[in-house]
């Protein structure tokens, strides 16, 4: 790799702002705001919607019932252009 030219990856604390959950990772992704965990302090980035929070990884997912959307959209259409 050539030097003086990649981004600085070091680590980087994003927060869910729906679950409030944290994650220390590492990116090359910075921010002017920080957060202090275990005594260290890490540049912290606030995301909408994470793993902890989005419906599909927690379970909470609504499922729809399209086999009875289609059945009512027959039903509405089926005299339709005959």
């Amino acid at each position: 790799m050539k030097s003086g030219i990649h981004p600085e990856y070091r680590p980087v604390v994003f927060r869910d702002l729906a679950s409030g959950e944290t994650f220390l990772t590492r990116s090359t992704a910075g921010s002017g705001k920080t957060i202090e965990l275990d005594g260290e302090t890490y540049p912290v980035i606030d995301v909408e919607i994470s793993s902890a929070s989005h419906p599909f990884y927690t379970g909470k997912q609504r499922i729809l019932d399209s086999a009875g959307r289609v059945e009512k959209f027959n039903q509405r259409f089926k005299n339709f252009g005959r």
